[in-house]
């Protein structure tokens, strides 16, 4: 049998009115029941949590985005970073180049792919102009686009 929230709206990824207020699970089975009730008070921890995870996440964006722009030798892996968080696909990122960052850029790249788990934009948008200034991080790196120019293996 389903559960059904008593929140309207449960499940759409917005934080509604209605899911502002504590949900439980009306399951017959209690153990689901209780299996539900805990996702359901893991999910209002974690909205609790998430202006602080988004101001924290867009601070360390602009950091990264500088950083990115500038010429080091983080700079191309910030950029590779943070292209791979725009498109993916395009730009696929080696999560081992985490490892050559100092310290505080790894931290800064953590609070920007927390702020990404459950986007409220893409995370391109939170940089004014984002999508042109990312497309020109790419250009600047000459970083392989693996859409445009044609297929690689990774």
């Amino acid at each position: 049998m389903k559960s059904t929230p008593t929140n309207p709206g449960a499940g759409t990824g917005e934080l509604s009115p209605a899911m502002q207020a504590p949900m439980a699970s009306n399951h017959p089975d209690p153990v689901a029941r209780e299996a539900f009730n805990r996702m359901y008070a893991e999910r209002a921890r974690r909205e609790a949590q998430r202006p602080a995870i988004e101001q924290a996440g867009r601070e360390a964006l602009e950091r990264l985005y500088q950083v990115a722009k500038r010429d080091t030798g983080q700079s191309r892996r910030v950029a590779s970073f943070l292209l791979g968080l725009y498109n993916g696909t395009r730009f696929p990122f080696d999560l081992t180049d985490l490892r050559g960052l100092d310290y505080a850029l790894f931290e800064d790249c953590m609070a920007v792919l927390r702020m990404d788990y459950q986007p409220r934009q893409e995370v391109h948008n939170y940089v004014p102009q984002g999508g042109q200034k990312f497309e020109q991080l790419a250009k600047d790196w000459r970083l392989v686009d693996r859409l445009k120019d044609g297929p690689h293996t990774l």
